[in-house]
């Protein structure tokens, strides 16, 4: 199963080629989806200290009686945290509220604040000091590698230009009808594994009637053919549900989609309206 397998990052570690999405997904709730997704076969769980979720997916982790070494766990550090100190204690708490030695991949949330979302200001010298926590943290042992989301390549370019440990991730939101090629391609070139978020584009996708007419003659589901588009762009995407029969039907996607299907999907029209997620369509 395609679950089982991994990509390799720029720095020799593995990752499973697909993630469980936990955005959302609070509470109880969150625990006992880590503990499905587990049991069905998922090695890979993708959580963020601002979905406030931290702590109830490592207990479903540790619910889950698998070794937590089998087990690839990312978390995102806050977008708020601009300066050295901000982020070395944040990432401290996520250790601490985790109640793990080790996180296997960190990655700054955002290059810009939440409520500076949009605006001219890149947060260069934050990101650089925020990013100096990160390798600091990295180089302890604490994580075993660091990473970037929603970064577009002029912040990509921003931290490479100050590093001592390169990225491996670019976390980005990136489905059929909304494909960043330049984006993806800087990323790829620069070393980074391009991980989707949202590979059914925040549910717009269901409304999509060609993309239906599609997965129907494969035989799959709508979230299946969108999966497995990423998955043959190279891509690493996160589905999120805390439905364990949706877990087991996002992870069923050991099957091709032609040459033809894919260019039809690769220029399709972008959704120009994420209807009630439209406020958050790169917050995840």
């Amino acid at each position: 199963m395609m679950i089982k397998e991994t990509f390799t990052l720029a720095n020799g570690v593995d990752v499973p080629k697909i993630g469980l999405g936990t955005w959302l997904i609070e509470g109880n709730d969150a625990e006992n989806a880590v503990k499905e997704a587990v049991k069905i076969g998922y090695r890979h769980i993708d959580t963020a200290q601002d979905y406030g979720n931290e702590g109830e997916v490592a207990a479903g982790i540790k619910a889950s009686g698998v070794s937590r070494d089998e087990i690839f766990v990312t978390t995102k550090l806050a977008a708020r945290y601009k300066d050295y100190a901000g982020a070395a204690e944040a990432i401290d708490e996520s250790l601490e509220k985790m109640g793990l030695d080790h996180i296997d991949l960190m990655i700054i949330h955002s290059p810009q604040p939440w409520d500076h979302f949009g605006s001219s200001d890149r947060f260069f010298e934050g990101n650089r000091e925020a990013w100096r926590a990160l390798e600091d943290a990295h180089k302890a042992g604490k994580i075993r590698a660091i990473g970037l989301s929603n970064f577009a390549a002029q912040d990509i370019d921003n931290i490479l230009s100050s590093c001592t440990v390169k990225p491996v991730v670019n976390q980005i939101l990136a489905h059929v009808s909304n494909t960043p090629w330049d984006l993806i391609q800087y990323s790829q070139d620069k070393g980074l594994l391009v991980e989707a978020y949202s590979p059914v584009g925040h549910g717009e996708l269901f409304k999509n009637e060609q993309i239906a007419e599609m997965a129907k003659q494969y035989g799959v589901s709508i979230p299946q053919l969108c999966i497995r588009y990423d998955l043959q762009l190279g891509l690493l995407p996160l589905p999120k549900t805390a439905n364990p029969d949706h877990m087991k039907n996002n992870a069923d996607v050991d099957f091709v989609i032609a040459d033809k299907d894919m260019e039809t999907l690769k220029n399709m029209a972008p959704i120009e309206d994420y209807g009630e997620a439209s406020a958050f369509p790169v917050f995840q």
